[in-house]
């Protein structure tokens, strides 16, 4: 189900009214769980019981990894559940891909074999879910998490609906507790959540899924076409076409996918759940590693906690191991987006370029501290030269045909300064071109405004209406005809 179709708002809505309505506990949980699953199914039919699969193995084993005395045992149970994970999510989403290499080596190798493709449709959703269930065991194993008391709490951990199929992937030492009354700060009580909308949480959640609607049918969608025009062609093209065509995908993939953790955190917000931010102003980052703190935080913290500390905890002085560990998080980021060598490359530019950031700054911590990097000149010539980087990478990430892919890098890398053709795809594509202009112009402003959805959602209820008026109109005026899917939809 499409957050920007109207089969969403009206599921969303008779979410709201049932729980609105019936105020009882128990009713309210086992509600949002078969509304949960029904957003899934509505899209994914069958396949929902990969998601019932996974929550079965990752309840049970978690809790017999917790009640276990015996070291071996919890390993054994421990492997089993990372196995069982992998081995789901690498069956759907990666069998052809391996089947195709297979081929394509034993054809080099003069075996020639012709194993045929399997054709699985891929579940949606199946990578967020996947990993954020992973991380519960994981949690559990090292002994920093208790296991959910019910199967029920924690099948609501893992398919609430509004981040089910493209996150935030969420944490369950952040979610469980919010399932149960809060005592204080620090505390809560056994007594199941009792869900009440409120003023604040209403205004401050269709505030952020405003802004992600906007995002979504206002910015990208309309951006798109001028990506599909220099991207799916990009032989013959002009420097500075290609780096048009690199800043609108850029663009449009932030749009895209902040947008929707916008809609996917904001309609949590008026049931009443916190839910981690996902994209914190990236496009201001002013090195590789700032970047990967404020881009798909809840992927890029994920793959930190999980992979990277463990890899380099016991040698943290080595640069060869800090390289290394670095480059395998990268490509595992990439491959997760993907069964396509054009992912493995993106990620592994990323792990080249923070490898180097990080062992650089580690061999001259003294540059950093320079006065020319704490001015504003210096802290603008560190995002000019970071988004360089990060749109570079952005290349791989759209193209998956390898001869465009290297046309395109070169052109970007090496500029030949003509610009006869890039003036005509500017005069066939206006629109999008003013809307990047214009994207630049409000970024600006939400970075010096700070929490722009906050700020607005505070407004006099007069004003807060006439924004949200002007968000809404804007796209209806725009609308390009029809719910076009998020991009990272097929991840």
């Amino acid at each position: 189900m499409l957050f920007n179709s109207l089969d969403f708002l009206i599921f969303f809505f008779i979410v709201l009214c049932v729980i609105s309505i019936w105020k009882y506990r128990k009713f309210q949980h086992i509600f949002i769980i078969f509304s949960s699953f029904f957003f899934l199914y509505y899209t994914d039919n069958y396949l929902i019981t990969l998601l019932v699969l996974t929550i079965l193995l990752h309840f049970y084993v978690g809790r017999e990894i917790y009640n276990s005395h015996n070291i071996l045992k919890k390993k054994v149970l421990f492997v089993i559940g990372i196995v069982g994970s992998i081995g789901i999510l690498g069956f759907f989403k990666y069998a052809d891909f391996a089947i195709t290499q297979f081929n394509l080596f034993g054809t080099f190798i003069d075996l020639n074999p012709n194993i045929p493709l399997l054709n699985l449709a891929l579940p949606i959703g199946i990578s967020f879910y996947t990993f954020q269930s992973m991380s519960y065991i994981i949690d559990i194993y090292r002994g920093s998490l208790k296991p959910s008391k019910t199967l029920k709490e924690y099948t609501f951990f893992v398919a609430f609906f509004p981040p089910l199929v493209a996150g935030p992937i969420l944490r369950a030492s952040e979610f469980l507790p919010q399932l149960r009354e809060k005592l204080s700060k620090n505390e809560t009580s056994q007594k199941l959540k009792l869900f009440i909308i409120n003023n604040h949480n209403l205004k401050f959640g269709l505030t952020l899924m405003s802004i992600g609607f906007f995002k979504k049918m206002f910015f990208a969608d309309n951006i798109g076409p001028l990506v599909n025009n220099v991207f799916s062609s990009p032989i013959g093209l002009e420097s500075f076409s290609i780096i048009i065509g690199t800043i609108a995908f850029g663009i449009q993939l932030y749009c895209d996918f902040s947008g929707y953790s916008d809609i996917a955190i904001g309609a949590a917000a008026i049931i009443g759940f916190k839910i981690p931010l996902n994209f914190n102003k990236p496009f201001f980052a002013t090195s590789p590693s700032d970047f990967w703190t404020r881009w798909h935080i809840s992927l890029s913290t994920w793959v930190r906690d999980y992979l990277y500390y463990p890899l380099v905890f016991k040698n943290r002085k080595s640069d060869g191991l800090i390289f290394i560990s670095l480059l395998i998080s990268m490509l595992l980021m990439g491959i997760w987006h993907g069964a396509s060598w054009n992912f493995l490359i993106w990620g592994g530019i990323h792990g080249v370029f923070l490898a180097c950031y990080t062992i650089l700054r580690k061999k001259l911590p003294t540059v950093s501290s320079n006065k020319f990097f704490k001015s504003k000149i210096g802290k603008v010539t560190s995002i000019f030269v970071t988004q360089y980087l990060v749109f570079f990478t952005f290349i791989a990430f759209w193209m998956n045909d390898f001869e465009h892919m290297l046309y395109a890098m070169q052109k970007y890398v090496f500029l030949d300064f003509k610009i006869e053709g890039t003036l005509e795809i500017i005069r066939a594509n206006e629109f999008p071109v003013l809307l990047i202009i214009l994207f630049v112009v409000l970024h600006v402003i939400s970075f010096k405004a700070g929490n722009i959805s906050e700020r607005i959602s505070k407004l006099k209820i007069h004003y807060w209406a006439s924004i949200l008026f002007v968000f809404f109109i804007s796209i209806a005026m725009f609308y390009v005809g029809s719910a076009r899917e998020f991009i990272y939809f097929q991840f």
